[in-house]
């Protein structure tokens, strides 16, 4: 950081201990592994509350933070489809978002890299790469962030690959029933705990919780250490939505041809291609 301005450098790792502070700047105990997505947290509640009135009343969208019950969360958000713009866009926001799409791996992959943190075991730094690093990348290039994603810096977690296969290759045969849905804009969140098991040869039914249930309990001391989610849906529209503008029909090939090469090169990975 500087004086006026923070600055997040993508290349940065980011030392675990260092950012955890309490409320007056002393360092805290220690109750997280991820202090980066509290300190984010806390720049985020110092920009609203300098920006609105406390007397006033506000509405807000509560979210829910799929990575907290991770004590070294993996994250890797993947923008979904060849298109990116709702049907609501204007003119230069559509011509815009198609750029986008041509010069990244949304037109030749129907997938791009939007953001990635992954935990170094080596370091006990997490490295991070933000949406400009993901536009840039060429197929190979994507190929390669793929791979960095399941590496702990250490060696690649091959016993990753099938749960997150697996999740993938059930959320595709899903989207091809829907006829009409459109995710546009929407992204893809794959998660794993960056803590590596005590016992690396776990059965692999632990690993899929979602055969037994939709998803861990919320107050689960347990969490599956894989998880997939569709997230960003204000560009989302079907037959008979509120803010239909279009009516689609079929299924979301865009989406489709992203999911499906998502999986292809997680296969190869996989194989050691």
């Amino acid at each position: 950081s500087c004086p006026g301005k923070m600055l997040l450098r993508t290349d940065l790792q980011y030392c675990t201990d260092s950012l955890l502070k309490d409320a007056n700047g002393k360092q805290a105990e220690r109750k997280s592994y991820n202090p980066w997505g509290l300190h984010c947290h806390r720049q985020h509640l110092n920009r609203m509350s300098s920006k609105h009135n406390e007397n006033k009343l506000h509405q807000f969208l509560l979210l829910e933070n799929v990575v907290s019950k991770y004590n070294y969360p993996c994250i890797l958000d993947l923008k979904m489809g060849t298109r990116q713009h709702g049907d609501d866009a204007s003119e230069e926001k559509k011509a815009r978002h198609i750029k986008k799409c041509e010069q990244s791996t949304s037109a030749s992959l129907g997938v791009r890299i939007c953001g990635m943190q992954v935990y170094q075991a080596d370091t006990g730094h997490f490295l991070c790469k933000d949406k400009y690093d993901g536009r840039k990348l060429s197929v190979e290039g994507f190929r390669q962030t793929l791979h960095q994603f399941l590496c702990n810096g250490n060696h690649l977690q091959t016993d990753l690959l099938e749960p997150i296969i697996l999740r993938l290759k059930a959320l595709l045969a899903v989207i091809r029933k829907q006829s009409s849905y459109r995710f546009y804009s929407s992204s893809l969140l794959i998660i794993y705990e960056g803590q590596e098991p005590k016992e690396n040869t776990a059965p692999l039914e632990k690993h899929l919780h979602f055969q037994k249930t939709n998803c861990a309990s919320p107050h689960s001391s347990h969490p599956s250490r894989v998880d997939v989610r569709m997230i960003d849906f204000a560009h989302t529209t079907f037959k008979g939505s509120k803010c239909n503008h279009t009516t689609y029909d079929g299924p979301d090939h865009g989406y489709i041809f992203g999911l499906e090469n998502l999986i292809k090169i997680l296969q190869n990975i996989s194989e050691g291609k």
